[in-house]
């Protein structure tokens, strides 16, 4: 846990302006040979890591990275500025997964060092001795010296083939939740936030982008036919925001501190969609407070990137599948703008706590639809991110301990834990606060109070409590009454099921009624003005609530085709819901339709479902297993794993159980 004073900086950081030293990345020093393993690596309170943050802290990383395209694999050097927290320290433990460690220093001496075990999700510890004693407090630079496996779990490389020029390869990252460590050995825990600086070789041809302001680039010295780009960091951050890609890149500037990137091909689709961008960060400054990060662009990755977006520092990351050219899918945007603040500046001490960073940025992201919109749309998306909560309930099973807003991840694969969870139920419990405290303007003052107390730390649950109770002094005798047990710590739905308001529900709610209650013969009844007057927002409720009943009849469905034409829809998450519609009504034409879906993109929120209703349509169960086996490659790691367990796919031998 983090006291008030751990937000005072008492010693100098380094200084992120100067690039790391001129040795090439992959120079290896004198090998120390390996070391005995004297006793187990020093576990820390982080359920998910490995390393030993109890008794040392991360302060910055100087990162050297030289992309080899054709083995798939970063030559790489990292130096570590480690404080030490307490006397005579000697030896440290740091995450790496699937990392070939080919030396380690310290201060430019040689240190012993061994790699323990495999663990399944967890990696491998790095157990570095140094060769001296270093007092509490003081500083020493680790300099660790390794590549990575072309299986890195954090990276996917792309073949032209697979991406939209289909003449150039293409990588990116994502590390989070705990897959840094595959990339770069380090304390890849949230609890722990540094600073960084990197240089990055890669091919001329290419455009090298980070989680960090551009500092410039430069001729490869070592080879002219490279480019060398320059990142720095100057904001704290936990490793699991460290982000690189590269590619053919162009970008757009989209307003005074924002531009989009991505290949040519989705520039100026991008430029449009993302437009209003500056809106949305001024919105949420007037909020949450001012934007420390300097630049917010957006880049837009390749088909496979498995999330809706991810909120690197600086960088956005977002799917293509954004791009639906009417900017109706711009609260995507809106929810990484808010994770500037609440994820980023304000971070989850570890997973377990992980509904501090997803709850409130829902909870922010939907203040700024308020402020531009309306307090109806607010409500109306609460009404959808309901739903999503009681499929995600439903998915897991309501008595499963991963639908706790706070579980226990003692043993569970971070990634396994993922759901709508942590942001919906967070978002629940942050309304019912809202109302029981004052109203929306109220309770946004203890959120925006609730960052700036917490700025550049890591936080949990307790944390949060506490200050809530401090905030909210004079109604302390209302918080005591919420059953925070139930909230916190018991399985399925929350105890309090929000009255939201239903103005923008109602004529999807009246829509998706006469659907239900409908006889084959009031079919007729049904035109294509039913949904004329629906925004898109609607039209996704009027979906979602159809999912949540028992599937329509075949024949409605192929009405409802008929009269709305909902097959030649290109919103994303409108022809997502449409599929599995069709799929469970068990039309078996729509079956390659939702297959085709779940494979052209990677955004698990869409490809996992997908794949999951085919897979329950018993007579092309084998037909989702074979189209996944014919994919896998191509998918990135994460999702593969995810999809197989979710057809109960047999990793070892490629089969189907």
């Amino acid at each position: 846990m983090y006291p008030p004073d751990c937000l005072i900086v008492k010693r100098p950081v380094p200084d992120v302006s100067k690039p790391c030293s001129d040795r090439k990345p992959w120079q290896a020093a004198a090998r120390c040979s390996l070391s005995v393993v004297t006793g187990p690596s020093i576990m820390s309170s982080d359920p998910c890591s490995f390393s030993s943050f109890t008794r040392c802290v991360t302060k910055h990383l100087n990162l050297s990275l030289h992309l080899d395209f054709e083995r798939h694999v970063i030559r790489a050097k990292v130096e570590l500025t480690v404080e030490a927290l307490e006397d005579r320290f000697a030896t440290l433990t740091l995450d790496t997964r699937d990392l070939k460690i080919l030396s380690v220093s310290a201060n430019g001496q040689p240190a012993c060092f061994s790699l323990g075990p495999k663990h399944s999700f967890k990696g491998t510890p790095l157990d570095i001795t140094l060769p001296f004693d270093v007092s509490r407090g003081q500083h020493v630079i680790v300099e660790v010296t390794y590549e990575t496996s072309p299986s890195a779990s954090a990276l996917q490389w792309l073949t032209p083939e697979q991406t939209a020029g289909k003449k150039h390869p293409y990588l990116f990252s994502q590390c989070q939740a705990h897959h840094c460590r595959s990339m770069v050995p380090c304390q890849d825990s949230p609890s722990v936030k540094h600073t960084y600086y990197a240089q990055v070789s890669v091919p001329k041809d290419l455009v090298a982008v980070m989680s960090a302001v551009r500092d410039g680039q430069e001729v490869d010295p070592q080879d002219n036919n490279r480019i060398i780009y320059r990142f720095r960091q100057p904001v704290p951050m936990p490793s699991y925001l460290i982000a690189i890609v590269v590619g053919a890149l162009e970008s757009r500037e989209i307003g005074p501190r924002s531009r989009v990137w991505s290949e040519k091909e989705f520039a100026d689709k991008a430029a449009y969609e993302f437009s209003e961008t500056e809106t949305m960060l001024k919105t949420a400054e007037d909020l949450a407070g001012p934007y420390v990060w300097g630049q917010y662009d957006i880049l837009v990755l390749p088909p496979s990137f498995p999330y809706g977006g991810m909120e690197n520092p600086c960088l956005t990351f977002a799917t293509p599948t954004l791009l639906a050219g009417d900017k109706s899918l711009s609260n995507v945007i809106a929810h990484e703008i808010s994770h500037s603040w609440t994820g980023n500046l304000v971070t989850n001490k570890t997973w377990e706590h992980f509904w501090l960073n997803e709850g409130h940025t829902v909870y922010l992201e939907r203040m700024i639809g308020r402020c531009m919109e309306s307090e109806q749309f607010r409500q109306f998306k609460a009404i959808g991110g309901w739903k999503d909560l009681q499929d995600s309930v439903n998915t897991f099973g309501a008595n499963n301990p991963l639908t706790n807003l706070v579980p226990s991840l003692q043993d569970v694969d971070p990634d396994d834990a993922f759901s709508s969870v942590p942001y919906e139920k967070g978002f629940a419990l942050l309304y019912h606060l809202e109302e029981l405290m004052g109203g929306p303007e109220v309770f946004m003052g203890f959120v925006k109070s609730y960052i700036q107390l917490f700025a550049y730390s890591s936080v949990t649950t307790e944390d949060w409590k506490n200050y809530l109770f401090t905030y909210f002094k004079d109604k302390v005798d209302i918080l005591n009454k919420v059953d925070w047990n139930a909230w916190m710590f018991t399985p399925g739905m929350p105890p309090v099921k929000p009255q939201y308001d239903t103005t923008l529900a109602d004529a999807c709610i009246a829509l998706s009624q006469r659907w239900t209650k409908a006889k084959e013969q009031d079919l007729g009844s049904f035109t294509e003005y039913d949904v004329k007057s629906l925004s898109s927002h609607q039209l996704i409720e009027f979906l979602s609530l159809l999912l949540q009943e028992t599937p329509l009849p075949l024949t409605h469905v192929k009405k409802m085709q008929e009269v709305y034409g909902l097959n030649t829809c290109m919103n994303s998450e409108i022809r997502f819901r449409w599929l599995r519609l069709c799929v469970c009504a068990k039309w078996e034409e729509a079956v390659p339709l939702a297959l085709k879906m779940a494979t052209e993109q990677g955004r698990m929120k869409f490809t996992r479902p997908l794949f999951r209703e085919v897979f329950n349509f018993e007579k092309y169960r084998k037909e989702a297993v074979r189209v996944f086996l014919a994919h896998r490659a191509a998918m990135h790691p994460v999702t593969a794993g995810l999809v197989a367990k979710d057809l109960k796919v047999d990793a070892s031998n490629s089969s189907s159980l």
